[in-house]
């Protein structure tokens, strides 16, 4: 069993989405990052960043007890600890995992400064604008790949696009502009959210 400590923010999305596709038991342990429970003693002992999310597999390799942060690792250990989601074909490999680091670490970080920009006390207009018109020229290049192919790393389905919908679930709900007019990301967003494993993990 293993245990996940998450909120509904783009990363706890992505380690949601990564166990419920991966099929791997486990029980959700939801963090009021707004209370602060991401700064108690209890939770910085699993991960001293102060940040969601955590799992905690009791069953990891060799039977030892794993905790393990940061979403892009989290998915990743899924996806090696079922057997899916990344091929094993040499060849296959570098453009998944390519597309993966973009979509980890292009949407998710601009999405979170974009809002916390959005929602400081005193909002600067003009960067949240800049913000946003860099978050859509992500989207406009994942539109552009997804008209060469059916998915963010190839043919199938992969890591890339669990963690790529984890961030345009996020900015369709928050910045529904950021998103709009591209035909293919929707052709893609449209078939990745009538899974019903991505159904699950996105009700926090």
């Amino acid at each position: 069993m293993i245990d996940l400590y998450a909120a509904g923010t783009s990363n706890g999305m992505r380690a949601r989405i990564a166990l419920e596709e991966c099929g791997l038991p486990y029980k959700l342990h939801p963090v009021d990052i707004a209370k602060g429970e991401q700064k108690t003693p209890q939770f910085l002992a699993m991960n001293p960043n102060g940040q969601i999310p955590v799992i905690v597999d009791h069953e990891g390799p060799n039977g030892l007890r794993v905790t393990l942060s940061q979403s892009t690792a989290i998915l990743l250990y899924c996806a090696e600890k079922s057997g899916k989601f990344m091929p094993w074909e040499a060849a296959a490999r570098p453009a998944v995992l390519q597309a993966l680091m973009s979509a980890s670490t292009d949407i998710t970080p601009l999405f979170g400064a974009l809002t916390a920009v959005v929602r400081s006390k005193e909002p600067h207009a003009p960067t949240a604008q800049a913000f946003k018109e860099r978050l859509r020229g992500f989207f406009k290049v994942w539109d552009d790949a997804l008209a060469a192919r059916k998915y963010a790393g190839g043919g199938e389905i992969s890591v890339a696009d669990l963690s790529l919908y984890a961030g345009y679930a996020r900015t369709k709900g928050a910045f529904p502009e950021a998103v709009e007019g591209f035909a293919s990301l929707a052709r893609w967003a449209d078939e990745m959210g009538a899974r019903p494993a991505i159904q699950r993990a996105l009700k926090f």
